[in-house]
């Protein structure tokens, strides 16, 4: 699935290009035109990152981040601030209120495509980092349990410290691919040529090809009949 983006912003012109050029790089959007109705569909969409103006009408976008980080759910949400409110004063208040990069208008697309990239891909693996961890601690816990029933069984309660659990290796989670590649790979193991790809995804057939090598690239294999071999033994698809 796509990782979701929430864009507040009232300038209609500038909604629009952010939002038709985070598409094109594999993100779903949602759109919001002020600030309380963007604050309404931080709830609804649970959106992995959200870019904000500050100048908005009901609800600024400062005040917009304080709510959403009352919320112990959103504490960790990547925020962008994206505005013409450009002095030292203005900046310093973004990052008290939690936003993670503050950047001023006029901007450059590829450049909010890349801090977008790099905020959501360490916020995944402090995720990913944060889900193996209380597996293995999960993991640890029931191996203690089943070490203390049996040491319990076989002599007095007391004797002797229970053996320590063995060691739980952290899951194999795989090549580190972007939402646009996980899509044309889902769609690849479904049997679909780049022209179907690509209709399905609004990309050309020569986009979706640079794609497919790119899956081939990182996961070290040749041809599509091991790329799907390769996904399916990392259960990347079902």
């Amino acid at each position: 699935m796509p990782l979701t983006v929430l864009l507040a912003e009232d300038d209609e012109g500038t909604r629009l290009s952010i939002c038709d050029y985070l598409e094109l790089e594999g993100y779903s959007v949602v759109l919001a035109s002020d600030g309380e109705m963007a604050l309404q569909q931080v709830f609804d969409y649970q959106p992995q990152l959200i870019i904000t103006d500050i100048g908005m009408p009901h609800l600024d976008g400062y005040s917009l981040i304080q709510k959403v980080r009352q919320h112990p759910a959103f504490r960790l949400l990547p925020v962008i601030f994206l505005t013409a409110h450009n002095a030292m004063q203005d900046r310093i208040r973004g990052y008290q209120v939690g936003c993670d990069a503050y950047l001023p208008k006029p901007f450059d697309l590829q450049e909010i495509g890349a801090i977008v990239r790099n905020l959501l891909e360490r916020s995944q693996l402090i995720q990913s980092a944060w889900i193996q961890q209380v597996a293995l601690q999960t993991a640890q816990q029931r191996a203690m349990q089943a070490a203390g029933q049996t040491w319990e069984r076989d002599g007095p309660a007391g004797t002797m410290a229970p053996p320590p659990p063995p060691y739980m290796p952290p899951p194999d989670l795989g090549p580190d691919l972007t939402p646009r590649e996980q899509d044309v790979l889902i769609l690849l193991s479904d049997g679909l040529s780049n022209a179907q790809i690509g209709d399905r995804l609004f990309l050309s057939p020569r986009t979706v090809e640079k794609y497919v090598s790119s899956l081939l690239r990182k996961t070290d294999t040749s041809n599509r009949s091991e790329l799907l071999r390769f996904a399916i033994s990392h259960h990347l698809v079902s």
